[in-house]
């Protein structure tokens, strides 16, 4: 049988260190995902393994672009980065990329109340002292107090979201949007090209899903947007 976690944590370049540590945080979060799913409505299966493929490492498909992305804003600003994860829902993906980068503080902004419980209860159960819950909406983030934003399946760039993100994003801050299918994200862009000019699209690898046979169907790519570069 595959370990699927821990053979895609090396093959995300991890250590067999690294992979070990983030694999054991992980197998209690999904358990925590598993046990909650029905009642909070936190992941799309029960799966073990569709939960570590398809949430798990796609969350932590990205790290060595938003590590150099921190590391690019802490050489600017000359202190710790600011955070967040923007509508974290069951925790996707603050939580992995929490657990894979112990070093970087991350604020995991959901409005709903049972989720923030939820979340709170797996950074105590993980030992992930670099977790913050905040309970509230992203419309009421306090503006400027974000350097990197990531949300995955939060919901379409469209304009009044858009304004929100960028309101709360420090000068040259960054978003970071989990994104699929890069005609999609043409599309969605077009849609806010007033507001944003200009962005980047990372190609992400996220082990056993876009390394499948069926890869037109299973893309994924970082969108980047920084504040200030328009």
């Amino acid at each position: 049988m595959t370990d699927f976690l821990h053979e895609g944590l090396l093959k995300l370049n991890f250590s067999q260190e690294e992979a070990e540590t983030i694999a054991k945080k992980m197998e209690l979060y999904i358990n925590e995902l598993r046990l909650f799913n029905s009642a909070y409505n936190l992941v799309n299966t029960d799966d073990h393994d569709e939960i570590v493929i398809n949430h798990i490492l796609d969350s932590l498909a990205p790290v060595a672009k938003l590590k150099e992305l921190i590391a690019q804003l802490e050489e600017k600003k000359s202190r710790k980065i600011v955070a967040a994860d923007i509508g974290s829902g069951g925790g996707l993906p603050g939580i992995p990329l929490a657990a894979a980068m112990p070093a970087q503080n991350f604020i995991l902004v959901e409005r709903m109340s049972k989720r923030c419980a939820f979340l709170e209860n797996c950074a105590a159960i993980l030992g992930l002292s670099n977790v913050t819950v905040l309970n509230t909406e992203a419309e009421k983030v306090e503006n400027q107090s974000i350097d990197l934003a990531v949300f995955r399946a939060f919901r379409p760039l469209d304009k009044k979201m858009t304004k929100t993100l960028l309101a709360m994003l420090t000068s040259d801050g960054f978003l970071a949007a989990y994104k699929a299918k890069t005609e999609k994200i043409q599309e969605e862009m077009a849609g806010i090209k007033e507001l944003v000019p200009e962005y980047t699209t990372e190609p992400v690898y996220v082990p056993f899903l876009t390394d499948c046979k069926n890869k037109e169907q299973r893309q994924r790519n970082l969108v980047i947007i920084c504040k200030n570069s328009h």
